[in-house]
C-alpha cells in the first residue's frame, strides 16, 4: 500500500472544470427540484403566464449565470488525499500527518452549490485590472492641515472640529494639545538672532516651525508689506500738490492722475490690510511674535501712516473738507503705540534705545509729523503742535544715536541699504507740516528741508548702495522718503520760486514717480510670476526657550563620528563668538585620530 502511493502520480486538483451535475451526488438537488417544479407548472400556468408577459412589457432582461462548482473548502477536500501540493518551483507544503497514513475512502460525499459570479461596472473594471485610483490631494491643503503649525494657528483646529460636529460627522482625531507661551521676552529675540533687523537665525538655535517646507502664505506675509503701501500714497499726494500748486502750473498736470493714483493706493491698502487681518484671525501667534519683536514694531506704525497720506493725498473732486474726527481716529493709535515704543527707549533694558536702535525706528517717529501736516490742513491748532513737538523731540535723540552708530550696532548688510534713505523722510515731513502749523515757509521749516536735502544728495551719490543685493521688500524704503523729499522741495518751489527750485521739483518728482513705478512691477513679478517674494519668516518662528548646551561633541572612548562632526559645527560661528561647546584637556587627550 506505501510502496503503491509512493510511486503514484500526483494529480493537483483542477480549480475550475466542467462536469455533469450527475457526476455528483447532490448537485442543485436536480432530481428534487425537477419534481417539485413540474408540480408547480401544473398548478400556476396562468400566473406564470402573466408573469410573462409583465416582464415583456417591463423590458426585463436577464442575462445567463454561469455556475462554478468549487468545494467549500479547498484545504478539507482535497488535502486529506494528497502528501505535497506545489505552489511554485521552490515552494512545498508538506503534509506530515498524512505521510504515513494510508488513503480511507470517504464514506459520505460533499455537496457542492453553484454560485453566480457577479457581473457589472464595478466586477469588469477589476476582472479588467483597472482599480480606481485614490482620490488627488491639494497640497495647499494638506500644508493647511500640518499639525506642526498648530501652535500658530489661532483655534489650533478647534473650529473645524466644531463645524464637523455641526454636521454630524464626529472627527475620530483626537484634540491636539498645542502649548501657547506668554509673551515672548526680548532677550529671547537678541539671544536667538542676529542682524542688524534681527532677522537671522543663530547657529546654535532651532525653530518651531518645519524647516524642511514651505510654510502657509499667511505665516510669511509681514508687517513690512505696508511699505508697499507707503510709497503708492505718498505718490498720490505728491502729484495732488503738483496739480494744484501754482509754481508747478507750467508743467499742465491734469487732477485726473491724482484721483488715479489715490484709487490704485486705496485697493493696494484694502489687499494688503485684509490679508494682514485674516493673518490676525488666523495666526494671530504670530502678530503676536512680530509686535514683540524689538525691529517689527515699528512697522505697526506703518498702517497708519498710509492712512495719514491717504487723508492728505484725497483727489479735490471727492472732498475738500474732511471731517475732524477722522484725523482723531487715525492718530489714537499712533499715539497709543507711541506711550509703548518710547516709554521703552528710556526705561532701559533690553528695549533701550542704543541697543535697538536701527533706520526702521524712524517710522516711529514720522507718523507725528505726518499727523501734524494731516490736522494742520483741516484747520486743527493744539493736536499738530502736540504731536509735532514730541516727534522732534524723540526725532533729535534717534538721529544722535543713529549718526554716531555705537560700537554695539551691528553694521547694515547690503539687502539693508535702503532704509538708510529713511533719514530723509522725517525732516522732509516736518518741514511741510511746520509751514503748515505757521502758516508759512519760514525759517524753521527752510532748516528741516535743507537738512533733508543734504541727507538725500549724501545717499545718492553713494553708488554702492544701489548694486550688488537682490530684491526684497526693504527697497520700498526708497520710495516713501524720496516722494517725501519731492513733495516738500514743490513747497519749497512755491515760496522760492526760480529756475534751480523749479528744475529741482520736476527732477525729484520725476526720479520718485519711476523709482515707484519700477518697484512695483518687480514686485508683481517677484510675488505672482517668481514666487519668492516671501520667504519663510524665521524671526517669528523661535523657541521661548534657549536650547540645553551640548557640552561634549565627540566620543570618549573613540573616533569621532561624522554626525558629531555636524553637530559641533553646527554650533560654532565664523567669527567664533558664539561656540556653545567647550572642550577639556582630558577630553582632548582621550580622543583618537580619525580613521
Amino acid at each position: 500500500m506505501l510502496k503503491n502511493l509512493g510511486t503514484k502520480k500526483e494529480v493537483i486538483p483542477s480549480l475550475i472544470r466542467s462536469i455533469d451535475a450527475n457526476e455528483v451526488v447532490g448537485f442543485d438537488d436536480n432530481l428534487t427540484k425537477q419534481c417539485v417544479l413540474h408540480n408547480e407548472i401544473k398548478d400556476s400556468e396562468v400566473n406564470i403566464l402573466e408573469q410573462e408577459i409583465s416582464n415583456i412589457n417591463l423590458h426585463h432582461t436577464r442575462t445567463a449565470s454561469i455556475s462554478i462548482s468549487m468545494p467549500s473548502s479547498p484545504i478539507e477536500g482535497h488535502l486529506q488525499n494528497t502528501k505535497r501540493v506545489a505552489f511554485n518551483e521552490d515552494v512545498e507544503l508538506v503534509s506530515k500527518n498524512n505521510m504515513n497514513k494510508p488513503e480511507q475512502p470517504t464514506g459520505s460525499a460533499t455537496k457542492y452549490y453553484s454560485q453566480p459570479i457577479p457581473t457589472g461596472v464595478g466586477f469588469e473594471a477589476a476582472a479588467a485590472g483597472n482599480y480606481p485610483k485614490a482620490p488627488l490631494r491639494n497640497p495647499r491643503i494638506e500644508k493647511l492641515k500640518d499639525e506642526r503649525f498648530n501652535s500658530f494657528k489661532t483655534w489650533s483646529g478647534k473650529l473645524e472640529r466644531q463645524i464637523s460636529n455641526l454636521r454630524g460627522k464626529l472627527s475620530a482625531e483626537p484634540a491636539v494639545s498645542t502649548p501657547r507661551s506668554e509673551n515672548m521676552p526680548v532677550d529671547r529675540y537678541f539671544d536667538a538672532l542676529e542682524g542688524p533687523e534681527l532677522d537671522i537665525l543663530r547657529p546654535s538655535e532651532e525653530i518651531v516651525l518645519p524647516e524642511d517646507k514651505q510654510w502657509p502664505f499667511l505665516l510669511r506675509f509681514p508687517i513690512s508689506s505696508f511699505g508697499i503701501c507707503l510709497g503708492v500714497s505718498s505718490q498720490a499726494m505728491m502729484w495732488k500738490n503738483l496739480a494744484l500748486t501754482e509754481s508747478t502750473h507750467f508743467l499742465h498736470v491734469s487732477p485726473n492722475v491724482n484721483l488715479i493714483l489715490w484709487c490704485i493706493s486705496v485697493f493696494l491698502f484694502a489687499i494688503v490690510a485684509s490679508t494682514y487681518l485674516l493673518k490676525i484671525i488666523f495666526y494671530f501667534e504670530a502678530v503676536r511674535r512680530e509686535y514683540y519683536h524689538p525691529i517689527r514694531v515699528n512697522f505697526f506704525f506703518a498702517p497708519w501712516i498710509a492712512l495719514l497720506f491717504l487723508a492728505s493725498g484725497v483727489p479735490p473732486t471727492l472732498t475738500t473738507n474732511l471731517p475732524h474726527f477722522l484725523w482723531y481716529v487715525l492718530m489714537t493709535p499712533v499715539f497709543i503705540l507711541e506711550l509703548k515704543i518710547y516709554g521703552q527707549w528710556m526705561s532701559g533694558g533690553q528695549r533701550r534705545l542704543s541697543k535697538v536702535a536701527n533706520p526702521s525706528n524712524h517710522l516711529s517717529v514720522v507718523g507725528n509729523f505726518v499727523g501734524a501736516l494731516l490736522g494742520a490742513s483741516m484747520g486743527l491748532k493744539e493736536g499738530p503742535i502736540f504731536f509735532f513737538a514730541v516727534g522732534l523731540a524723540h526725532y533729535t535723540v534717534l538721529f544722535v544715536t543713529l549718526y554716531q552708530r555705537l560700537p554695539t550696532n551691528a553694521t547694515l548688510p547690503k539687502e539693508l541699504h535702503p532704509v538708510f534713505f529713511l533719514f530723509v523722510a522725517a525732516p522732509s515731513v516736518a518741514s511741510m507740516a511746520w509751514a503748515k502749523i505757521n502758516g508759512s515757509f519760514d525759517y524753521g521749516s527752510r532748516i528741516a528741508y535743507f537738512i533733508a536735502m543734504f541727507l538725500y544728495f549724501s545717499l545718492a551719490v553713494r553708488v554702492n548702495f544701489f548694486r550688488g543685493f537682490k530684491f526684497s521688500l526693504a527697497w520700498w524704503a526708497y520710495t516713501f522718503p524720496m516722494t517725501g523729499a519731492a513733495i516738500a522741495t514743490i513747497r519749497y518751489t512755491s515760496e522760492v520760486p526760480n529756475i534751480v527750485t523749479k528744475f529741482l521739483s520736476v527732477s525729484l518728482s520725476t526720479i520718485a514717480t519711476l523709482t515707484v513705478f519700477g518697484l512695483l512691477v518687480t514686485t508683481i513679478l517677484h510675488a505672482f510670476v517668481l514666487r519668492d517674494l516671501f520667504p519663510n519668516d524665521i524671526a517669528i518662528a523661535i523657541s521661548d526657550r534657549k536650547p540645553k548646551t551640548v557640552r561634549k561633541w565627540f566620543h570618549r572612548r573613540g573616533s569621532s563620528s561624522e554626525k558629531d562632526i555636524e553637530h559641533y559645527l553646527k554650533y560654532v560661528t565664523s567669527d567664533e563668538k558664539e561656540i556653545e561647546v567647550s572642550v577639556t584637556a582630558k577630553d582632548i587627550e582621550s580622543q583618537k585620530p580619525l580613521p
